[in-house]
């Protein structure tokens, strides 16, 4: 902002009747606003769903593939970095690509061409990795490229964001006004200033400003000839405070979080209710985004032949289900006959042991079989 000068008040050839006023007025960059805003509510959605899914594990029968998507998928990031910045451009761009180098890295694409065809294999072309764009095309079975395809969050994000943008910008414009310092400076004089008297003056009122800007206690003196007004608390005073700001992203993020899954509980940090809210975001959220990754990689890792036999890619995180809250159910599963432990196991998450294939039953239910019996036999 220009500083005010106490010159440009002044018009020599007219004298103090007429004044020069002008203004510089701060405009708040509304657009710039709506941006911040919607990067704040996507960042903080996106990031909690990124790192959940970052604390996934990839298995997978090859060696290679289950230390390039366990361990080090490239040079440069560890898996849980990989798959959260996978996971994030995904939310956020709604589509990702992930390409293997010449030197088997996967690397996730920054922009790229996509050329769609009706009867043929898409292809991908420009593809650019931090600045790098590779000469070569790559072929749709040749990379990893998912799509969010959530139309209620693109919605959010064509339109949500404006009117949250315009209201913020009011909101932020008001509370300035809170407490502003105004006040009118008048000078009576019977003719021009000369240079020396108008520099002494704006030297003044300069400092004058400046003490009633930065101490608690100022006290100016008189002078003769020279008065200032002020008007803080007698008119356009404001009642904004900042909880009504905050309000307003906040309401924007728990917006987005419903429209990924999130239950706003958790962005909160809310105890209250969080087995439930943990099963809701599990089932709602984490686990479709893992059916992606899974069908993905099994459409690209597993040949055909290979998934018929059985072998395929299984993403299990912390949805999987807590055995030890399912641990009565598990009993009654096994020693029931109903299941293996093996088939309980396989739904846990867990890989397969020696002798799990084998069905049980316990007494109790093996007594309850033979009273039955021996009823309907005496009967």
């Amino acid at each position: 902002m220009r500083k005010f000068n106490f010159l440009d008040l002044f018009k020599r050839n007219q004298g103090l009747a007429d004044l020069a006023i002008g203004f510089d007025e701060e405009s708040f960059d509304s657009a710039a606003q709506k941006t911040y805003l919607k990067r704040l509510a996507l960042d903080i959605c996106a990031n909690f769903v990124a790192r959940s899914v970052g604390q996934s594990e990839f298995k997978v029968e090859n060696p290679g593939w289950h230390y390039k998507l366990n361990i080090r998928p490239n040079t440069d990031l560890s898996a849980t970095q990989f798959w959260e910045q996978v996971v994030y451009k995904l939310i956020v761009d709604n589509r990702v690509l992930v390409v293997l180098s010449d030197t088997d890295d996967l690397l996730v694409a920054d922009s790229w061409t996509r050329n769609e065809y009706a009867v043929y294999e898409d292809t991908f072309e420009g593809v650019t990795v931090k600045g790098y764009t590779f000469s070569r095309i790559f072929r749709m079975n040749e990379v990893l490229y998912l799509e969010y395809n959530n139309q209620k969050l693109t919605r959010y994000i064509d339109g949500l964001f404006s009117d949250y943008g315009e209201l913020y910008a009011r909101l932020m414009e008001a509370a300035k006004r809170n407490n502003q310092i105004r006040g009118t400076v008048s000078v009576e004089s019977n003719g021009s200033l000369d240079a020396k008297t108008r520099e002494k003056l704006q030297n003044y009122i300069d400092r004058l400003f400046q003490a009633f800007n930065n101490r608690s206690i100022a006290i100016a003196p008189l002078i003769k000839g020279f008065k200032y007004e002020e008007y803080t608390g007698k008119t356009g005073t404001t009642n904004i405070n900042l909880d009504e700001i905050n309000k307003i992203p906040d309401g924007l993020v728990d917006n987005v979080a419903d429209a990924i899954g999130i239950p706003t509980a958790l962005l909160h940090g809310n105890r209250a209710e969080l087995k439930d809210n943990m099963t809701a975001f599990n089932k709602y959220c984490l686990a479709p985004l893992l059916k992606k990754l899974e069908d993905e990689l099994n459409a690209k890792i597993i040949s055909p032949k290979d998934y018929m036999k059985g072998k395929r890619v299984e993403v299990t995180g912390i949805n999987r289900p807590d055995m030890f809250d399912l641990a009565e159910s598990i009993d009654k599963l096994i020693s029931s006959s109903a299941f293996s432990p093996n088939e309980i196991r396989k739904e846990l998450g867990y890989e397969a042991r020696e002798g799990g294939d084998e069905y049980y039953r316990t007494k109790n239910y093996e007594e309850a079989e033979n009273k039955t019996g021996e009823g309907g036999e005496s009967g």
